[in-house]
């Protein structure tokens, strides 16, 4: 079955079955244990050709979808950036306002795309993503090597924590018994 891009609708194909008519049974377009499936259908109005003003229309709408979706992925990618260079130039950061605003610009972006996975095609949309991957996964590393620099200092001022408040009861008992 060939379909044409835009000219479908979806339906409920039904099974026919014949069965056997009885006295008070009839002929039936489904078996009582068929499952409907769906089929597409040729939409009426769908190859009917529309006047160049439609057109211009459907393209203005395009354009700006993409446009929006575009302003949204720069947007991320604005955010994304400054966190790197405030991580990469060792600057204070702000971490719950950095992930505040991330989140609420990938949020925005989800949504963006979901109501527009048409676009997922158009070229300069597909570039602009891969950027923003590429930078995602800068910031990922350097908030990753921050984190474990962080984990290593606790872990230093955890050990002499521990060393301060020992007055070597155990210690002393563990080193003398070679254990």
């Amino acid at each position: 079955m060939q379909v044409e891009q835009g000219a479908t609708l979806p339906v409920m194909e039904q099974p026919v079955v014949e069965r056997q008519v009885l006295d008070s049974e009839v002929m039936t377009g489904a078996a009582s244990g068929d499952a409907l499936l769906p089929v597409l259908l040729s939409n009426v109005g769908g190859d009917m050709p529309f006047d160049e003003a439609e057109a211009a229309r459907l393209e203005a709408t395009r354009a700006e979808e993409v446009s929006g979706l575009l302003s949204a992925i720069r947007r991320l990618e604005t955010i994304v950036e400054e966190e790197t260079v405030a991580l990469a130039t060792g600057q204070k950061v702000d971490f719950d306002d950095f992930s505040m605003r991330k989140s609420r610009s990938m949020l925005e972006f989800v949504r963006l795309m979901r109501a527009r996975m048409h676009l997922g095609g158009e070229t300069e949309i597909t570039e602009e993503i891969r950027q923003l991957r590429e930078k995602l996964e800068r910031n990922r590393s350097l908030l990753e090597m921050h984190y474990d620099a962080v984990r290593e200092v606790a872990t230093i001022i955890v050990r002499a924590i521990k060393d301060a408040e020992s007055d070597g009861t155990y210690t002393g008992r563990v080193a003398r018994d070679g254990k």
